[in-house]
């Protein structure tokens, strides 16, 4: 069309991100979001994957009174906890390597750090792959989420909030 001379580089401007979303921004209460986490004992689950890890780096614009990153992965783990020390140096932050089917775990986790909230993102997300290993999708998101749950309610958690385990990665 430029070539044509259709269209003049006049009409050019500039690609923004609502043009590749193809949806209208979300634009985030951050006041209402800050009261629940500014000043709060927050734990990451999955704090090291892709989903984890946004959320713990935006859990930290927000002030935490501290941050406790779960992750089954050492080398996801390491990453993020890396991050953490080289980015954020004023928040307290714990990394835990560990896994939410180990129930024993999941109880010295709550017990040591009390959490007010649970961003809980540990799970199998890739569909076709737990389609073909559907006992290990089984004890990961249904049996971890259910220790997470029973934890959060022994321990008093005010919110937990759960990220939806099989629509994440679409």
């Amino acid at each position: 069309e430029l070539i044509d001379g259709k269209v003049s580089m006049k009409l050019v401007r500039e690609v923004s991100m609502v043009d590749l979303l193809g949806r209208k921004e979300i634009v985030l209460d951050r006041n209402s979001i800050s009261q629940y986490i500014s000043g709060k004992k927050v734990l990451v689950t999955g704090a090291g994957g892709s989903i984890g890890s946004e959320l713990v780096r935006n859990c930290f614009t927000f002030d935490p009174d501290l941050l406790v990153l779960l992750d089954q992965s050492e080398h996801n783990l390491f990453k993020i906890e890396k991050e953490c020390k080289n980015t954020y140096h004023s928040i307290p932050f714990q990394p835990i390597l560990g896994d939410i089917r180990d129930k024993t775990l999941l109880e010295r986790v709550f017990s040591s750090f009390k959490p007010d909230v649970v961003f809980h993102a540990a799970a199998y997300k890739h569909v076709p792959m737990q389609e073909d290993h559907p006992w290990e999708a089984v004890l990961t998101n249904i049996q971890g989420t259910l220790n997470l749950i029973n934890c959060a309610e022994d321990y008093n958690v005010n919110r937990f909030l759960l990220v939806s385990t099989d629509k994440a990665v679409n």
